[in-house]
């Protein structure tokens, strides 16, 4: 039923784009002609323009994303991937847990089997810091490999990532690529050797994205470097690979996908964003909500509220399982282009401030709160505020979880989709609000504090950049959420 809902999407989308001919600035002569009032404007209905005529706001998107191959049992093909690229060398990066579970050993079997020149760093940490990306570039750079797997979740994937770049940048300060203000925010001039990336968990999506997430120790906050240059050259996306995953990891990779959909859907338009890039390299890989993504992103919030509760729920529904994975990348293509904002940007403080909590099924050293759970916990007080700017769109989003959207008043959109976020959070077991992880009100102002320099994703917010005190009011409200 789930493949054939598909097609029936599928035969749709392209009944439009084939009846709207005549409106597309790409297939008429939109310079000359009105665009007309055909179905294909629908696709553009939020409030889109083609072109802004501001000089201060962007007038153009593009798309970037990683090749993707998706299927049971496909990451047996990876050897013949890397011959096929001609690499000589090949750092293989995955943590302590990975290392022990079938996803490495079936990379490490292909590998042999078609006699492939690797070698394996199997320390990645599980939410990593500027000092655990150090250690994994200074192993690039002693082995200089001419290519990169990466075999985990987003934070492995991530960690890949930044030691193909700054292995390629021997020259480079640490801070040179990292986000403004934490860091210098410097374009990737260089190309990079190719990663191929095998994600084990259904989440980050970061296998189709140019972006890395690291905690910043010295601000105990979370920042990251973000260009198209840093994407995978191909995600492996085996539904075989997810199959270890304890029950809590499900639901917190989940949540991510959960909030990568709501917040790229919900974003600021592209052509609203500002200021309008000088060179095309400086377009920032999150440009703000636009019809491409849309598209991606919806579809991907549709798939979370029917498959994650199952996932979480029934270790054997494979096929909830094998969903999720894609609705993770299909989200990655989402805001891997138009970006995130609040819960994302509000998320850095709540892991970095955190001393003491340990989420259960994450068998790690250290306290953790998993980053989707920690995107999620916002969520509700995040959509009551952002609704007012494009209450439409917060609609469509309360309509994924079952809400009938004609009894909903644009008034009360924000209200409505908050009411059922919280109760999907609550039905999965995630945490009380920020009180369940430790905190309290007397920590608002740190909270803040570690929220305001990530400019590269509260920007994006519908409504533009929150202040200072309407910050702390969205932390304050998410002290309890049910």
């Amino acid at each position: 039923m789930a493949a054939a809902a598909s097609r029936t999407n599928v035969t749709r989308l392209l009944g439009l784009l084939q009846s709207g001919a005549n409106a597309c600035p790409c297939h008429s002569h939109a310079h000359s002609h009105a665009p007309t009032a055909g179905a294909f404007s629908n696709l553009l209905k939020y409030g889109r323009n083609y072109a802004s005529e501001k000089d201060s706001t962007d007038y153009a998107f593009e798309m970037a994303a990683s090749n993707i191959r998706f299927g049971p049992g496909v990451t047996s093909e990876i050897g013949m991937d890397l011959n096929n690229i001609k690499a000589t060398k090949v750092a293989v990066y995955t943590d302590s847990t990975i290392a022990k579970l079938h996803p490495l050993k079936a990379v490490v079997q292909s590998l042999d089997q078609h006699k492939v020149n690797y070698v394996i760093y199997d320390t990645c940490r599980v939410e990593p810091t500027d000092s655990s990306f150090k250690s994994a570039i200074n192993f690039a750079r002693q082995h200089n490999p001419d290519a990169f797997v990466a075999v985990g979740g987003g934070s492995v994937i991530d960690t890949a990532k930044a030691a193909s770049l700054y292995s390629a940048h021997p020259e480079a300060d640490f801070l040179d690529f990292v986000n403004a203000p934490i860091g210098k925010g410097l374009p990737i001039r260089k190309k990079l050797n190719p990663l191929i990336a095998v994600p084990t968990t259904a989440g980050t999506g970061s296998e189709t994205t140019g972006t890395a997430i690291f905690d910043y120790e010295p601000l105990h906050t979370k920042t990251g470097i973000a260009h198209r240059a840093l994407k995978p050259l191909l995600g492996i996306v085996d539904p075989l690979n997810t199959r270890s995953m304890p029950s809590q990891v499900h639901a917190s990779s989940g949540l991510d996908v959960l909030c990568h959909a709501l917040e790229s859907y919900t974003a600021l338009p592209y052509n609203e964003r500002s200021p309008r890039p000088k060179d095309p390299i400086l377009r920032p890989a999150y440009q703000g909500s636009n019809p491409i993504s849309d598209v991606w992103s919806l579809h991907a919030l549709k798939m979370v509220v029917e498959y994650l509760p199952r996932a979480v729920k029934d270790p054997e529904d494979h096929e909830a399982q094998s969903q999720m994975l894609l609705a993770a990348t299909f989200a990655g293509i989402g805001f891997g282009n138009a970006g995130v904002h609040l819960c994302h940007g509000l998320s850095y403080p709540i892991s970095g401030l955190n001393k003491n909590y340990k989420h259960p099924g994450y068998n790690v050293d250290h306290p953790i709160v998993p980053h989707g759970v920690s995107v999620a916990l916002t969520a509700p007080s995040v959509f009551r505020f952002t609704s007012a700017a494009c209450p439409d769109r917060h609609i469509d989003a309360a309509a994924a979880f079952g809400a009938d959207p004609s009894q909903i008043k644009e008034s009360m959109a924000g209200e409505v989709l908050a009411e059922k976020l919280t109760r999907f959070l609550e039905d999965l077991g995630v945490p009380n609000g920020l009180s369940g992880l430790g905190f309290d009100t007397s920590m608002i102002p740190e909270l803040v504090e570690g929220a305001l320099p990530q400019h590269r994703v509260t920007k994006l917010a519908p409504a533009g950049e929150p202040a200072a005190e309407q910050l702390a009011s969205i932390f304050e409200k998410s002290m309890k959420n049910y």
